[in-house]
């Protein structure tokens, strides 16, 4: 059961290098409390442009993360408009798709909820945006 923000990761990987290193990371900050993966899934897409499942990483996981992003479309009567999984990976690309719960998160959701507030919107800066505010912190 989650009890802090979800957030989906959709990494693009030119020429993988499934060392190891991210899930040990990852493991890293579950064990600290930070974040939990809650599931991980890679997906390519084929040469007819639909999105397959590659299943040589993934160890029993990507049930849940399939079965979340390809829930509701937006046709369907009284369904909020969303993003699709295969809108953002690329031709013949190879994607990570990674649902992770920020658990730091979950005690200030929390005191949010209690306050009464509402999510309006949320968003990650980019890069570019990063390094902007870099410069403009210093």
């Amino acid at each position: 059961m989650s009890t802090g923000p979800v957030q989906v990761l959709v990494l693009g990987l030119d020429e993988p290098h499934f060392d190891g290193s991210v899930l040990a990371e990852l493991t890293r900050l579950g064990e600290a409390g930070v974040v939990r993966l809650v599931d991980l899934l890679v997906v390519s897409r084929a040469d007819d442009g639909t999105l397959e499942i590659v299943e040589a990483h993934l160890e029993g996981r990507g049930e849940v993360a399939a079965a979340l992003l390809g829930g509701v479309a937006a046709e369907e009567p009284g369904a909020a408009e969303t993003w699709s999984l295969a809108d953002v990976v690329p031709e013949q690309g190879l994607a990570v798709v990674a649902l992770i719960e920020h658990l730091w998160a979950g005690p200030l959701s929390a005191a949010l909820r209690s306050a009464g507030a509402t999510l309006l919107e949320e968003t990650w800066l980019s890069e570019e945006d990063r390094a902007l505010l870099a410069t403009l912190e210093s």
